[in-house]
C-alpha cells in the first residue's frame, strides 16, 4: 500500500512538473512571437496556468521531496507576474513570505515565526539550509527574486544582511552591497531540474548591473564623481543592455566633465551615441560639455539635435518575460544629468542660450517656435514657476519679447505684450490683494505683478526702439507705479510668512524698478530733462546699490548740470569701491 502511495505520489509529482515546463516553455515561444496581442495572451495564459499550478502544490501539505518544484514554480510565477506589470507589488512579497513558511513547515517550525517579518524568516530559512541540500537551488532563485524586490524598494540594509547571510559572513564583517553582490555564488543548475524563466546565477548577474548603476548615478547626482566611476565602470562591464549601456556611458562622460576631463567625456558620450536610439541623454551632456569648454557653436547644435531627438517617438523593444536592469532602476530624477525633460523644456533652453550667447534672431525664432508648441498643447496655467525643469507661460512670453526687442523686431515684441497683457487682464482688478501674496509668498499666482510690472516695461523699451518716447516713457511710468504700490520693507512675521520666497519676490521687485526707473531716466536725457532724469538715477541707486550702470548714468547726468563736486565725490566712492579686482577696476 505504501508503495502504491508513494508511486501515486511520484506521478502526480511528474504530472506537476511537465505542466510547468510546458508552461516555461509556453512563455518563451510567447516572448518570440512577434504578434503583439497573441505575445501577450500567450504569456497571460501561462501566468493564469502557473498560478494555478501554485494553488495546488500549496494546497498539500508541505513535503521536501515536493519543495524544490514548488520553489520553483513560485519563482517563475513571481517572474513572469513582475515582468507583466514592469514591476513589483506586495503581492510578491507574500508570494516569497508564504514559500518560507513552507519550507519552516517541514522543519516543524512555523509555530511562532509566521509572525515574524521577512527578513527574519529568511534568517530562519538559511540557518535550516543546510539541512536541505536538494533545496539549495531553488532557494537561490527565490533570494535573487528578495534581492531584486528589495533593491527596486530601496531596502538596501534589509538586503546586505540577507547576502551576509547567504554569504555565511559574520554580523557586520561587510556592508559593501556591491561586494556582497559579487561575493555571492549561487549553485549551477541540476540538469534534470524543472524550467526556470530566469535562473539564480541570471538574477546575479542583473542586480550586480543594477545596483552598481544605481551607486553610480547616485554619488554624481550628490557631486561625487570621483566616487561614481568605479561603480559605473562595474556596471558598464556586466549584463547591460543597449538602453541602459547608453546611460552608463552618458553618466560616464558627466563624471570626467566634473572632473575635467573633456576629452575623455567626449569618447564617452560619442560611444553612447553609437550604442542606441535614445539620444537625449548624450546630447544634453555634451550640450553641457562644450558650454563649459567655450565652443557656443557646438553647444547650440548639440541642442538643436536634442529638440528634433525628443520629437521622434522613442521606439522601446518589448520588455523580456525575465527580471531586467530596467526593472531594478529608480524613477528618473530631475536632479540627475541623465534627464532631458521634454521638447518643449529643451527648446526654452536652446532659446535663452541663444539669448544669453548674443544670438538674438535665433533666440526670437526659437522663443516663436516655443510659444507656438506650447498653445498648441493646452491651455497653459498662469502659475509660479516650479523648480526646474523650466519656467512658467508668462515668463516665457517676457522672455521672448526681450529676444524680439535685441533683434530689431519691436513691432512683434509689442504684439507679444499685448497678448500677455490680456492674459492677465482679469486679474488686474485684484492687483492689490496681489501685491501682498507676492510679499509673503504664500498664495497661488504670487509672480503675476512682477509679470504685468515687466510687460510694461518691454513695451516701453519697445517704443523707444520705434522711436516713440513719450509712449515709451509713459509705459516705464506705468510700469513703476505698478512697482510702487509693493512694499517689501513691511513684511509680517508669522509662521506664514515663506521667507525664501518672500525674498525672490522682493529681490525681483527691486531690479525691476531700477530697470523701469533706468529705462525712464535715458529717455529724460534724450528729450534734455536732465534734472527729472537725475531724480530717476538718484532713486535706482536707492533700490539696488550694487547696479553699475546706475551709477555710470547718474555720474554722466551730474557732470552735464555741472555738479562737478558731487560727480566728483561719486567718482571718489565708486573708486574705492572697486580696489582689490581687476574686473572692477576696468569698470
Amino acid at each position: 500500500m505504501s508503495r502504491q502511495t508513494t508511486s501515486v505520489g511520484s506521478s502526480c509529482l511528474d504530472l506537476w512538473r511537465e505542466k510547468n515546463d510546458r508552461l516555461v516553455r509556453q512563455a518563451k515561444v510567447a516572448q518570440n512571437s512577434g504578434l503583439t496581442l497573441r505575445r501577450q495572451q500567450l504569456a497571460q495564459d501561462a501566468l493564469e496556468g502557473l498560478r494555478g499550478l501554485l494553488h495546488s502544490l500549496q494546497g498539500l501539505p508541505a513535503a521536501v521531496p515536493v519543495l524544490p518544484l514548488e520553489l520553483t514554480v513560485t519563482c517563475n510565477f513571481i517572474i513572469l507576474r513582475a515582468s507583466l506589470a514592469q514591476g513589483f507589488t506586495e503581492d510578491q512579497a507574500q508570494d516569497i513570505q508564504r514559500s518560507l513558511e513552507r519550507v519552516l513547515e517541514t522543519q516543524e517550525q512555523q509555530g511562532p515565526r509566521l509572525e515574524q517579518g521577512l527578513r527574519e524568516l529568511w534568517d530562519s530559512v538559511l540557518r535550516a539550509s543546510c539541512l536541505l541540500p536538494e533545496l539549495l537551488s531553488a532557494l537561490h532563485r527565490l533570494v535573487g527574486l528578495q534581492a531584486a524586490l528589495w533593491l527596486s524598494a530601496d531596502r538596501l540594509g534589509d538586503l546586505a544582511l540577507l547576502l551576509e547571510t547567504l554569504n555565511g559572513s559574520q554580523s557586520g564583517a561587510s556592508k559593501d552591497l556591491l561586494l556582497l553582490l559579487k561575493t555571492w555564488s549561487p549553485p549551477a543548475e541540476e540538469l534534470d531540474a524543472p524550467l526556470t524563466l530566469q535562473d539564480a546565477q541570471g538574477l546575479k548577474d542583473v542586480l550586480l548591473t543594477a545596483f552598481a548603476y544605481r551607486q553610480g548615478l547616485q554619488e554624481l547626482i550628490t557631486g561625487n564623481p570621483d566616487k561614481a566611476l568605479s561603480s559605473l565602470h562595474e556596471a558598464a562591464s556586466g549584463l547591460c543592455p543597449r538602453p541602459v549601456l547608453v546611460q552608463v556611458y552618458t553618466a560616464l562622460g558627466s563624471c570626467h566633465r566634473k572632473m575635467g576631463n573633456p576629452q575623455r567625456a567626449l569618447l564617452y558620450l560619442v560611444a553612447a551615441l553609437k550604442e542606441g536610439s535614445a539620444w537625449g541623454p548624450p546630447l544634453l551632456e555634451a550640450s553641457r560639455l562644450y558650454q563649459q569648454l567655450g565652443d557656443t557653436t557646438a553647444e547650440l547644435e548639440s541642442l538643436e539635435l536634442l529638440v528634433e531627438a525628443l520629437n521622434v517617438p522613442c521606439s522601446s523593444k518589448a520588455p523580456q518575460f525575465l527580471i531586467e536592469v530596467e526593472l531594478l532602476l529608480p524613477p528618473p530624477d530631475l536632479a540627475s544629468p541623465l534627464h532631458c525633460g521634454t521638447q518643449s523644456q529643451t527648446k526654452h533652453i536652446l532659446a535663452s542660450r541663444c539669448l544669453q550667447t548674443g544670438r538674438a534672431g535665433d533666440a526670437a525664432e526659437h522663443y516663436l517656435d516655443l510659444l507656438a508648441l506650447l498653445l498648441d498643447s493646452s491651455e497653459p496655467r498662469f502659475s509660479p514657476p516650479p523648480s526646474p525643469p523650466g519656467p512658467c507661460m508668462p515668463e516665457v512670453f517676457l522672455e521672448a519679447a526681450v529676444a524680439l526687442i535685441q533683434a530689431g523686431r519691436a513691432q512683434d515684441a509689442l504684439t507679444l505684450c499685448e497678448e500677455l497683457l490680456s492674459r492677465t487682464s482679469s486679474l488686474l482688478p485684484k492687483m492689490s490683494r496681489l501685491w501682498e501674496d507676492a510679499r509673503k509668498g504664500t498664495k497661488e499666482l504670487p509672480y503675476c505683478p512682477l509679470w504685468v510690472s515687466a510687460t510694461h516695461l518691454l513695451q516701453g523699451q519697445a517704443w523707444v526702439q520705434l522711436g516713440a518716447q513719450k509712449v515709451a516713457i509713459s509705459e516705464f511710468s506705468r510700469c513703476l507705479e505698478l512697482l510702487f504700490r509693493a512694499t517689501p520693507e513691511e513684511k509680517e512675521q508669522g509662521a506664514a510668512f515663506n521667507c525664501e520666497q518672500g525674498c525672490k519676490s522682493d529681490a525681483a521687485l527691486q531690479q525691476l524698478r531700477a530697470a523701469a526707473l533706468i529705462s525712464r531716466g535715458l529717455e529724460w536725457v534724450a528729450s534734455g530733462q536732465d534734472t527729472k532724469a537725475l531724480q530717476d538715477f538718484l532713486l535706482s541707486v536707492q533700490m539696488c546699490p550694487g547696479n553699475r550702470d546706475t551709477y555710470f548714468h547718474l555720474l554722466q547726468t551730474l557732470k552735464r548740470l555741472d555738479r562737478r563736486d558731487e560727480a566728483t565725490a561719486l567718482w571718489w566712492r565708486l573708486e574705492a569701491q572697486t580696489k582689490g579686482s581687476h574686473e572692477d577696476a576696468l569698470w
